[in-house]
C-alpha cells in the first residue's frame, strides 16, 4: 500500500508540473497579423523531399508580415528530383534562392552540414534566420510571429513546436510524447532563466535564431557531429551567453514527421541513444517512466484478481493522473487528447522498445538516415 501512495504522489507532482508549465509559463506567439521590421532569411535543407516540399514550400512563399523575407533552399543530394519541384513551385520568386549542396566532410552529419551551407549563404543583411524543415507547413504569419516572439522574449533562439499531425495508431502512441516528455520533465521558466547548457530544449523542425547570436554559438559548426543538432545548437547558444526560449507554435505550424511505421520506427531509433547518453543512463529513465506510467494499470488489475480493492483503487488513480498530464499535454500543443490519452501505458511500453533498438542498432554500427550513416 505504502509503495502505490508513492506512486500516487509522484504521479501527482508530475501532472501538476505539466499543468503550470502548459498553462503559466508555456510561451503562445500571436497567430494573427504580425509585422516585423527586419531581414529574415528563411533556410530549408532538403534531401530527397520530392513528395512532400511543395506544401512547405508555397507556405514560406505565403508568408505575411516580413517586407525583407529570404528564402534559402539547399537541395543536399536528392536523387527523386527535389529541385525541380523546388523550381517548379518557386517559378522565378526573386525571393527564393536555390543552392546545391555539397556531400559532409569528414567528421560533419548530413543535417547539421546541410544548414552551415544555408546560414554561410544567407542574405548578409539578414538579422534573424529561421530554419524550417521540409514536413513543416507554416501558417501565413509563422515567421513574423515567430521573430516577435524571440524579440519580445529577448532570446537568442526560440523554438515554436509545431502541432504534430498524427494519422496512423503508431502516430498517436509515439509522436505526443515530444512534448509530453518536456512540458513534463523540463522547468520552463528554469530553463529560460538559467544559463546551464545541459538545461536545454528545441526543436529543429522550426526554429528561429537571432543572426549574431548564431554566429557567436559558432553555429552549426560548433554541433557539426551531433545526431540532436537541435538540442545541441540550444546549449551551445548557452555557452556562449545567450538565452533559449521554448514556445507552443501549434497554431503557426504543422508537422507531420514520418509517413509510416518504418520511416517512424527509423527516424526515433537514430537518435534516441544521443537523448540519454550512456546505456545506464536509459535504463534509469526508462525505468523510472515504466514504474510511473506503465506500472499502475498492471496493479490494479493484480489487485482485482485478488480482491485488494483499496490497491485497486489507488493504482488506478496513478493511472488515471498519468493519462491527464498526457491530456494536458495534447489539448496545450493542438493535439488529439482522447481517447489517446488513455493509451499512455503502451506509448511508454514504445518508448522503451525503440530506446533499446537505438542502442543495440549503435552498437552494430548500423544507424542511418536518408542513405548515410548517423554514428
Amino acid at each position: 500500500m505504502t509503495g502505490v501512495l508513492l506512486l500516487v504522489a509522484a504521479v501527482t507532482a508530475l501532472t501538476a508540473h505539466t499543468w503550470v508549465n502548459a498553462t503559466r509559463w508555456l510561451r503562445r506567439p500571436a497567430d494573427g497579423p504580425v509585422e516585423v521590421a527586419e531581414t529574415v532569411a528563411v533556410l530549408l535543407p532538403l534531401r530527397d523531399e520530392a513528395a512532400r516540399v511543395t506544401p512547405c514550400l508555397r507556405a514560406l512563399l505565403a508568408q505575411r508580415g516580413v517586407p525583407g523575407l529570404r528564402i534559402v533552399v539547399l537541395d543536399d543530394g536528392s536523387t527523386d528530383g527535389t529541385a525541380d519541384v523546388v523550381r517548379a513551385v518557386a517559378g522565378d520568386d526573386p525571393r527564393v534562392t536555390l543552392l546545391s549542396g555539397v556531400a559532409p566532410p569528414s567528421g560533419w552529419l548530413g543535417k547539421p552540414h546541410a544548414c552551415h551551407q544555408l546560414a554561410t549563404r544567407a542574405d548578409p543583411t539578414a538579422t534573424a534566420l529561421a530554419f524550417v524543415d521540409a514536413d513543416v507547413v507554416l501558417a501565413p504569419y509563422a515567421v513574423a510571429a515567430a521573430v516577435a516572439e524571440l524579440r519580445a522574449a529577448r532570446a537568442t533562439l526560440l523554438s515554436p513546436y509545431p502541432r504534430i499531425v498524427v494519422a496512423t495508431a503508431a502516430d498517436r502512441l509515439v509522436q505526443p510524447l515530444l512534448q509530453w516528455l518536456w512540458l513534463t520533465f523540463l522547468p520552463l521558466r528554469a530553463m529560460e532563466r538559467s544559463a546551464r547548457p545541459s538545461l536545454a530544449a528545441a526543436g529543429g523542425q522550426f526554429l528561429v535564431v537571432d543572426r549574431a547570436g548564431y554566429d557567436a554559438a559558432g553555429g552549426h559548426a560548433a554541433v557539426r557531429a551531433k545526431i540532436l543538432e537541435d538540442i545541441e545548437l540550444a546549449r551551445a547558444v548557452k555557452r556562449s551567453g545567450g538565452r533559449i526560449a521554448l514556445a507552443d507554435g501549434s497554431r503557426l505550424a504543422a508537422c507531420r514527421m514520418y509517413a509510416d511505421w518504418p520511416e517512424l520506427r527509423d527516424g526515433y531509433s537514430k537518435s534516441l541513444w544521443a537523448s540519454f547518453g550512456h546505456p545506464v543512463a536509459a535504463a534509469a529513465v526508462m525505468a523510472v517512466l515504466l514504474l510511473l506510467y506503465t506500472a499502475p494499470p498492471l496493479v490494479a488489475l493484480a489487485a482485482l484478481a485478488v480482491g485488494a480493492w483499496p490497491v485497486a483503487a489507488l493504482a488506478t488513480l496513478a493511472y488515471l493522473l498519468g493519462a491527464a498530464g498526457r491530456a494536458v499535454t495534447a489539448r496545450a500543443t493542438g493535439g488529439r487528447w482522447w481517447p489517446d490519452a488513455l493509451g499512455h501505458p503502451v506509448s511508454v511500453v514504445v518508448l522503451g522498445w525503440l530506446t533499446l533498438r537505438s542502442y543495440h542498432l549503435r552498437k552494430r554500427r548500423r544507424l542511418s538516415w536518408r542513405g548515410r550513416p548517423v554514428s
